[in-house]
């Protein structure tokens, strides 16, 4: 939080120092995203295999999935009221052109349901290492995982290579950790310095109904989700506060997916449960996502509506909103996202140059949006996780109660995880 603040600061009073200083952002996600591949796939090869029966892995994978479509379908009507009832568009002009960066965004495209079932699992998992690509570590994983169990003894060498492979990216993640302050301080003056205050003025009440949507949501739909499976909200609080941070001030929810996944752990979910929920949750359930696609196409029609001469009434914003469902389905692996999705939904519900003129116009606030988009995605995968794990009756309540208290650092110590403890003792 002091990174964040001295961040702001420089980037308000000093905007070069921003853009000098940007390079440390990018050493700390560097170092994030050499950690995401090796955890990913050591903690959900030492979940599944170690946990016996592999019958649960199929009955954990669809109850995800109808979480997932739950959640995020809320997230679009949210985002859809807050958007109709602030009007955000009704006072922006929309001037027809476009910027190289929406062109360049244009010429790809969203991922059919083929495509992302063929992109699912990889031609070699060396590469998806290489690239990140979260979905198809976690199917090869599985995969993996379940021939590990089926081979028995002699693939317990291996299985106890994976588990001393998870502890250790555990401890570099603690390492990496003591970096965040400088990364999270560099991606908030830059953001600062490039954007200036003068964004916030112009494109205002946009950002305000986009963020407005988010705090709705996380109160009254987390909100409900914690109450209903009778969590420990404080506890939850304290576990996502600062992967929550970190995602927020670094524009990416990835960069705090290590930290989330070893606070959910410690937070008593599941090893198996946290391996293959959260990182699934990258391409399913991007609440933050969803909130904003709602937000934005709705800000851009009502900017359109006097170029356009017609008015998009409930039933063709109910249209579009199924049309998100759908695309937002093949963001697997596709740079910029959301922006991407927003643009080839709405090129194929109004005029090419008016969609691709609105996004350009949101193209100017995205980094201050993003914050908050980064945000609430994590915090959303890592609620799932509790979710499941309460579902499948396999929460550890013990462990909660001890979350953050030197009877936590004790408890790791006789189960064995040093990693844990360590972290424990840290906090």
């Amino acid at each position: 939080m002091i990174g964040l603040v001295v961040g702001v600061a420089v980037g308000w009073i000093r905007p070069e120092w921003g853009n000098n200083v940007y390079f440390l952002r990018d050493i700390f996600l560097n170092l994030i995203k050499s950690i995401i591949g090796p955890l990913v796939f050591s903690t959900l090869v030492v979940g599944i295999a170690g946990g016996g029966d592999l019958r649960k892995v199929g009955r954990m994978g669809v109850k995800a999935l109808i979480y997932f479509e739950v959640v995020t379908t809320a997230a679009l009507f949210i985002g859809l009221a807050v958007v109709n009832l602030t009007r955000p568009g009704a006072r922006v002009p929309l001037v027809a052109g476009a910027s190289e960066t929406v062109q360049k965004i244009g010429e790809t495209h969203p991922q059919t349901l083929i495509e992302t079932l063929v992109h699912v699992f990889p031609s070699s998992v060396i590469d998806s290492l290489v690239r990140g690509d979260i979905l198809q570590i976690v199917a090869f994983a599985v995969l993996f995982a379940m021939a590990v169990s089926a081979v028995g003894e002699k693939g317990k060498p291996l299985l106890r290579g994976m588990e001393s492979l998870s502890q250790v990216m555990f401890k570099l993640t603690n390492y990496v950790m003591k970096f965040a302050p400088i990364g999270v301080g560099a991606a908030m003056a830059h953001t600062i310095g490039t954007q200036g205050p003068g964004v916030l003025v112009s494109l205002g009440n946009l950002i305000f109904s986009y963020y407005l949507g988010l705090i709705i949501f996380i109160v009254f739909v987390f909100g409900l989700i914690l109450v209903v499976i009778q969590a420990p909200i404080r506890q939850f609080v304290s576990a996502i506060r600062e992967p929550a941070t970190i995602a927020f001030a670094t524009t990416s929810s990835e960069s705090a997916m290590p930290r989330a996944m070893e606070a959910m752990e410690r937070l008593g979910v599941p090893k198996r449960i946290v391996g293959f929920v959260m990182p699934t949750g990258y391409s399913f359930n991007l609440d933050g996502s969803m909130i904003f696609l709602a937000v934005t196409s709705i800000f851009i029609v009502q900017a359109a509506g006097p170029s356009m001469g017609q008015h998009f009434g409930f039933a063709q914003q109910l249209s579009m909103m199924v049309a998100f469902m759908i695309t937002s389905k093949g963001l697997a692996g596709v740079p910029r996202a959301s922006i991407l999705v927003l643009l080839a939904t709405l090129t194929n519900l109004i005029s090419a140059p008016v969609a691709t003129a609105g996004v350009a116009i949101v193209l100017g606030v995205d980094a201050i949006m993003d914050m908050g988009r980064s945000c609430v995605n994590l915090i959303g995968n890592a609620l799932a996780t509790l979710v499941i794990a309460r579902w499948e009756g396999e929460f550890d309540d013990n462990r909660a109660r001890v979350f953050g208290t030197p009877a936590e650092a004790e408890l790791d110590l006789r189960s064995g995880d040093v990693a844990f403890a360590e972290a424990a003792g840290e906090n």
